[in-house]
């Protein structure tokens, strides 16, 4: 399908209009950011790579009876998706300390979580996206009761699901951010699945393989995306 005009241009992608108004095109950039965009780079190929995994991931999930925007990947680096109407609240799930959690609480990171803990953020860059929490959401109308619940419902059950997958590719899912949007009435899981928006580590040496490392300065950047790629889509 022939992508028109740029709708849209965030940190990791480009959207793009087509010729049916419920469909977009993503395309997925190298570009790396970290710390509110005050960290900048590129990471090889990383377009390519996150572009196949979210597929698999959305294939998976949609096979598991999670709604996602997910139509079919176009090419390396371009993704046919339903348009939504994106909820500016951001959604993270977490399985084991990490980042700002660790930082917030004084928890050590690596710590096993004895069940998921569920965040929201709302989504500003201007404002570094700030942790809101539902009363946040509800009063000042970014979403409903209802819709929260049903993103409640969707973020567990994506964390269900991806995290024995995982762990039979030798990885864990430290924890990941979600977004989801409103489509022809119903809530559908949309942006992507990846070393971007999630943290995974090595489940024996515990090896980050994701954008820590960039945001880190840790090193083998490229070579982290690579290897959870090779796991998940190769085999």
């Amino acid at each position: 399908m022939e992508k028109r005009e740029l709708i849209y241009e965030g940190k990791a992608k480009r959207v793009y209009t087509t010729a049916d108004p419920d469909l977009v095109i993503q395309y997925f950039k190298d570009d790396a950011t970290a710390f509110n965009a005050q960290k900048r780079g590129t990471i090889t190929s990383k377009g390519i790579i996150n572009n196949a995994l979210s597929e698999t991931f959305f294939r998976l999930l949609a096979a598991n009876g999670v709604p996602t925007h997910f139509v079919e990947r176009l090419n390396d680096r371009e993704m046919l998706v339903k348009r939504l109407e994106i909820i500016p609240v951001e959604t993270v799930v977490r399985n084991v300390v990490a980042g700002s959690l660790a930082k917030r609480l004084g928890l050590e990171e690596g710590k096993e979580l004895p069940s998921p803990i569920v965040e929201y953020y709302y989504k500003s860059d201007a404002l570094g996206d700030p942790m809101i929490n539902e009363w946040h959401a509800t009063v000042l109308g970014m979403a409903t009761h209802a819709e929260l619940q049903r993103i409640n419902e969707l973020t567990l059950h994506v964390n269900s699901v991806l995290r024995p997958f995982l762990a039979h590719r030798n990885l864990l899912l430290i924890d990941m951010k979600l977004e989801f949007g409103r489509h022809k009435g119903e809530i559908l899981l949309g942006d992507e699945i990846c070393p971007d928006t999630c943290r995974f580590w090595d489940a024996t040496t515990r090896k980050k393989l994701d954008k820590d490392r960039f945001r880190q300065d840790l090193g083998e950047v490229e070579e982290a995306y690579q290897e959870v790629h090779r796991r998940i889509c190769i085999g």
